[in-house]
């Protein structure tokens, strides 16, 4: 509740200075490893829950979205 009664308070654009203000002193603080780590270690629990094959299947449809998009810009342009 105390999130909500402060988002009301600051509102969207000073709640995201908040937001980015706090990443900016978490940065300061930790640098950029800490960040590494925290990406490896989620990554190892995404592989371990979900599997190798759940990072191919995201691969794949990446690939896809970028092949979409590039030939959508080809019509586009030409």
């Amino acid at each position: 509740m105390g999130g909500e009664v402060r988002k009301k308070e600051l509102g969207p654009e000073g709640y995201s200075q908040l937001g980015k203000k706090g990443g900016q002193t978490t940065k300061e603080r930790h640098g950029p490893e800490f960040y590494s780590e925290i990406g490896r270690k989620g990554g190892e629990v995404v592989r371990r829950e979900r599997g190798p094959e759940f990072f191919s299947k995201i691969g794949r449809k990446g690939g896809q979205r970028v092949r979409e998009l590039i030939e959508r810009g080809k019509q586009t342009m030409g």
